[in-house]
């Protein structure tokens, strides 16, 4: 089969493949810094590919756009807060893995957006009371750890929770970004074997579409970074903020 049937082989229709680059073009702009419109893609990827169909489709567009903020943003990452997340979101990865299949994807899609919803009004209320206080705490790290790394087997859904736990941490915005990127960029790569070889969500077919739209995910990236640019570390939380709200929300009504 060449290339050309491959592609045939999708039998996607023209406003598909137009929310497809769309899409692509989002992920670079998240990847960059714009935290919280991720979750928009999660949805156009759903609606075109289906729930779990739709995870491998897009994790080798996250890992190529993760190693894109890691090249750009490696001297601000805390590794503290890496290790602190990474053997918790391996856990939640396995426990993913083995309950992925049987779980209700509409059970899961609202125990999601109220879990996003309800930590974004912890965090406005800790906004809005200026407490200084982190909760610098193994059990906070665990259980946030836990539920990304659940939330980015299921579903690529663990950004909202992460943005929570970065934001309650004080991160800087580079430092936000470049922890993150690198905390994303593990975690993906070790997603990946399971995507291919358990889910079978990955194959030819879809590396050949993912190729496609490489490009499109450069020039989100190239844009993105330059708006972060703008963006003042005190507008950058309260934007983090709202995005992530609204990400819950829309997740809650597909």
């Amino acid at each position: 089969m060449n290339y050309l049937e491959i592609l045939q082989s999708f039998n996607l229709s023209i406003t598909q493949w137009l929310l497809l680059f769309l899409s692509a073009f989002i992920i670079g702009i998240s990847k960059s810094g714009i935290k919280g419109i991720g979750i928009l893609v999660v949805v156009i990827f759903a609606i075109v590919f289906g729930e779990k169909s739709s995870t491998g489709v897009l994790l080798p567009l996250l890992v190529i756009t993760d190693i894109l903020a890691v090249i750009y943003y490696n001297r601000h990452a805390n590794w503290s807060f890496i290790k602190k997340l990474i053997p918790w979101m391996i856990i939640g990865v396995l426990v993913g893995v083995w309950i992925g299949n049987d779980i209700s994807e509409e059970i899961f899609k609202i125990m999601m957006a109220f879990i996003i919803i309800g930590s974004v009004m912890i965090m406005f209320y800790m906004e809005n009371k200026k407490t200084m206080t982190i909760p610098n705490n193994m059990w906070f790290s665990s259980i946030a750890g836990f539920l990304a790394g659940f939330t980015t087997m299921i579903g690529n859904l663990a950004g909202p929770i992460s943005n929570i736990y970065f934001l309650a941490m004080r991160l800087p915005k580079n430092e936000f970004i470049g922890t993150a990127a690198w905390l994303f960029l593990i975690i993906n790569i070790f997603k990946l074997p399971f995507h291919a070889f358990a889910w079978k969500t990955i194959n030819k077919e879809t590396l050949v579409l993912n190729v496609i739209l490489i490009p499109v995910l450069f020039i989100g990236f190239y844009i993105g970074v330059r708006i972060v640019r703008l963006i003042s570390n005190v507008n950058y939380r309260k934007f983090v903020l709202i995005i992530t709200a609204l990400g819950g929300l829309i997740l809650l009504f597909k």
